[in-house]
């Protein structure tokens, strides 16, 4: 362990293609400069808290007090994980990974951003399986849910192809206007059966073991 007091810094998820971990401060910096960059089309608005469009400079201190927030609030009952991706060594998004109350629960929210140039070309699924590697085979979830707009089709299309089921319509208003999201689940049993069914990519999980009383667990 490199990290002794968070050793989170020392966790990797790994793919054929990336490598999910958490960023340092000067990574932070970077992949706020990628996000800034344009993550999505200017007429869309897929996230439920309109972060991307921001002006500056309150786009970049918002988005470094989120992920400072995460950390300095983490608790074993409550907490959530924003990694960076990062592809050939370069950021180029995050995927993250929430819960409450998940010693008891075992149930785990996801949500990411990609950076426009390396989007359409299967990375956002990648990095959505790399997730569900670290919360079903990692750390023993039982369910994990995730959202997104209904018009949203990108991210809809990755939930459906890795087994998800629909599980119910919500509403949401980021930007003042009410919008219908479709709202997925994922069971343990379902993860292993689709897995085992389609070619997924490989994930390969390193130095989690001494973060697990982190999460609640060990």
């Amino acid at each position: 362990m490199t990290h002794p007091l968070w050793p989170l810094y020392d966790l990797r998820i790994r793919t054929p293609r990336l490598e999910l971990r958490l960023p340092t401060e000067d990574e932070l910096a970077e992949l706020a400069v990628v996000a800034r960059a344009g993550v999505h089309d200017p007429d869309a608005m897929p996230f439920a808290v309109p972060w991307s469009t921001l002006p500056s400079p309150a786009f970049e201190w918002g988005f470094v007090r989120y992920h400072w927030r995460l950390r300095g609030t983490w608790e074993a009952e409550h907490w959530g994980l924003d990694l960076g991706v990062f592809l050939d060594g370069s950021p180029i998004g995050a995927q993250g990974l929430y819960a409450g109350d998940y010693a008891r629960l075992r149930l785990v929210h996801s949500g990411s951003w990609l950076s426009r140039d390396h989007q359409g070309r299967g990375i956002g699924k990648e990095m959505r399986v790399a997730i569900l590697a670290l919360a079903f085979d990692g750390l023993g979830a039982d369910v994990a849910e995730t959202e997104a707009f209904a018009d949203n089709a990108p991210s809809l299309g990755i939930s459906r192809s890795l087994g998800y089921d629909e599980n119910g319509i919500g509403r949401m208003a980021p930007e003042g206007t009410a919008r219908d999201t479709i709202r997925f689940r994922l069971t343990r049993e379902r993860w292993l059966r689709v897995r085992a069914e389609r070619a997924f990519p490989r994930v390969a999980i390193e130095g989690l073991e001494p973060s697990l009383p982190l999460f609640g667990l060990g």
